[in-house]
């Protein structure tokens, strides 16, 4: 009888060790998906809506959009209905026929040359004049923040209207700006119809509606640097370009690269400016590549949705290797991102 209670008592204490064990993590593990499920289930709960809505708003266009680029569909031969009578696709699977011809041919690399330009020339441009003002705000002066208002106000005026408004003031016989070069004796300016100018005054439109987001987060960037540095640098004799160059830029590094990061993806694909400015004009003098891509879809006849589909995966293709590229050299320079 002893030894019966004995075994039965060594049997438990085993059993709890293995109990314990499990609980401690030594015995059976579940998976991390399955782990995270149980522990987090509530925020999964919570993310899953906007999950579902994402993939059907953004997902389903994207599948579809590539399927597209490998056919020869266009307006001619997509499923459509005339009346009461439904007409089924024709379209055929033609592969990378189309991004070979996209790559091959000369209207999209002259395209993208000048979206390139354009991405380049507004986001640098942005960028200097927003540090400038972020430094001037940065500093105390007489109604600093009526300036701040004035200057977040083109942020905050909605797109289109500030475009229109550019347009009117560009206008070559009533527009503001000729008839202020008019009053110097200077003879009036074609803004909007020179392939030069007009290139010029699509990138003063949008570096204008871009420098309020720029200087606003560097704003943000310097208010955080600590004060004492600045002092401590001045005690040491650096100068002011010194403290610029030594404290401020470092300071500002981590802002500066998502800024600069968020600026170049929205001015590559900036709709808005181009459409309503220029409408790629004069020619083809400022047709970026999501304009193009508009235009193939929706301007010409007839409607060409493989080459509109083929170039719109090629901007996203272009951009992703950007964003991979520009990970990869600040990981190098010891950013974390």
């Amino acid at each position: 009888m002893a030894v019966d209670t004995s075994s039965q008592s060594v049997a438990k204490a085993a059993g709890d060790d293995v109990a314990r064990g499990r609980s401690r993590g030594t015995g059976h593990r579940r998976g991390p998906v399955k782990r995270s499920l149980s522990t987090h289930w509530y925020a999964w709960a919570m993310v899953a809506p906007v999950v579902v809505v994402i993939g059907v708003i953004i997902g389903y266009p994207l599948v579809r959009g590539i399927w597209l680029s490998l056919t020869d569909a266009n307006e001619r031969n997509v499923e459509r209905s005339i009346g009461v009578n439904h007409i089924p696709a024709t379209y055929e699977f033609v592969g990378l026929d189309n991004y070979a011809d996209a790559l091959t041919g000369s209207q999209f690399l002259g395209t993208l040359g000048w979206t390139l330009v354009w991405t380049v020339s507004c986001v640098s441009v942005t960028f200097a004049l927003g540090l400038v003002l972020a430094n001037m705000l940065n500093r105390k002066m007489a109604g600093r923040s009526v300036y701040r208002m004035l200057l977040i106000l083109p942020w905050a005026v909605p797109g289109f209207v500030s475009v229109f408004a550019w347009r009117f003031l560009y206008d070559e016989r009533r527009g503001i700006l000729n008839q202020l070069l008019a009053g110097g004796g200077i003879d009036a300016v074609p803004w909007l119809n020179d392939p030069t100018w007009a290139k010029f005054s699509v990138i003063a439109v949008n570096v204008w509606l871009g420098v309020p987001f720029m200087m606003v987060a560097l704003l943000g960037g310097l208010q955080s640097i600590p004060g004492e540095m600045y002092e401590a640098a001045e005690m040491d004799g650096a100068n002011a370009w010194q403290r610029f160059r030594h404290i401020t830029l470092p300071g500002l590094r981590s802002v500066s690269t998502t800024v600069i990061l968020l600026s170049t993806i929205w001015t590559f694909n900036m709709f808005p400016v181009i459409f309503l400015l220029t409408r790629g004009g004069p020619g083809e003098a400022t047709q970026i590549l999501v304009t193009q891509a508009y235009k193939f879809s929706f301007e010409i006849s007839p409607r060409d949705y493989a080459q509109s589909s083929t170039w719109g995966v090629l901007i996203l293709i272009l951009l992703m290797v950007f964003a991979a590229v520009y990970r990869r050299v600040l990981r190098k320079q010891g950013e974390v991102w």
